[in-house]
């Protein structure tokens, strides 16, 4: 089965096997929410593992050896398992392989889950280490989002509402690395007006942000609200050339800092589980 639609009368969402991807949020009166991956860039929702970014010229170093991990890694790439499909939830996995080992050599295994209750949708990230040896990873979220929420609405009209005031800087990456200079934040207080020049440097990325939650909001337009746990930073992003999506992207990990290239295991940002540990992390889609 290639994909599969949960609905529960108020929304309905499409999962893809492949990359245990989001494909559709659409609401009971058929308004949809997500990206259609249109030209501008090709995909919805896709899960980051086992990292988020980019490493330095995409090498995971690791007891001596190297491997070739591209950005935000394999995991949307590969096709999961169906565990489980309800008809207003669903389950998919992916654990290591031969594949994965050539690029990644870890044990693991990450399930997503997706979950409609009323007007949200939680999609829950499940990473278990059943190997031998410690398990260092990233995970983040993607979705994508229609900009403008509905047609006629000029983009510019559009904002992200914080649950919280966030005064603290923004990082910015550099040759697709973190750089090591905080930027003044574009927030006012718990406001971001949206504009695309907000993108020219790529993503605006909160890695100490105070909220746990933000609503994306236009006049005239149902609102989206992202909320997350286990997830420490945020990205957002599009593309600073029209392209009608804006991305809010929960994360644990980020982008190598410019000159790091030790050890993957030492890489900052990641989570370590020890052998047989597991770490769940979540967000929530609420339209309003």
């Amino acid at each position: 089965m290639d994909r599969h639609t949960i609905d529960n009368g108020r929304l309905s969402a499409t999962i893809k096997a492949d990359g245990a991807e989001l494909c559709s949020l659409r609401t009971a009166d058929g308004v949809e929410l997500l990206w259609q991956a249109g030209p501008e860039w090709p995909r919805h929702a896709p899960v980051l593992f086992p990292i988020v970014g980019r490493l330095k010229d995409d090498r995971l170093l690791h007891d001596g050896a190297s491997y070739r991990m591209t950005q935000h890694g394999f995991a949307r790439d590969r096709r999961f398992v169906w565990e489980d499909t309800g008809p207003a939830s669903c389950r998919l996995s992916l654990s290591d392989d031969e594949q994965t080992r050539a690029l990644y050599p870890f044990a693991f295994r990450l399930e997503l889950s997706f979950e409609l209750d009323g007007n949200s949708l939680t999609v829950r990230h499940t990473l278990t280490n059943p190997g031998t040896e410690v398990l260092p990873a990233s995970v983040g979220a993607h979705p994508a989002f229609r900009w403008p929420l509905a047609d006629g609405v000029p983009k510019e009209a559009h904002a992200l509402v914080f649950e919280k005031d966030e005064p603290a800087p923004i990082r910015r990456v550099d040759g697709g690395l973190l750089s090591p200079t905080p930027e003044p934040t574009p927030i006012q207080g718990r406001r971001l007006p949206l504009n695309e020049d907000l993108f020219t440097a790529d993503a605006v990325i909160l890695d100490q942000p105070a909220s746990r939650s933000v609503r994306f909001e236009a006049p005239g337009a149902q609102t989206v609200t992202v909320s997350w746990e286990g997830f420490t930073e945020l990205g957002i992003w599009s593309k600073p050339t029209g392209a009608p999506f804006l991305c809010i992207e929960p994360w644990r990990g980020h982008a190598s800092p410019v000159g790091f290239d030790g050890p993957f295991v030492d890489k900052p940002g990641l989570m370590h589980l020890a052998p047989g540990d597991m770490r769940e992390l979540s967000y929530r889609l609420t339209v309003g």
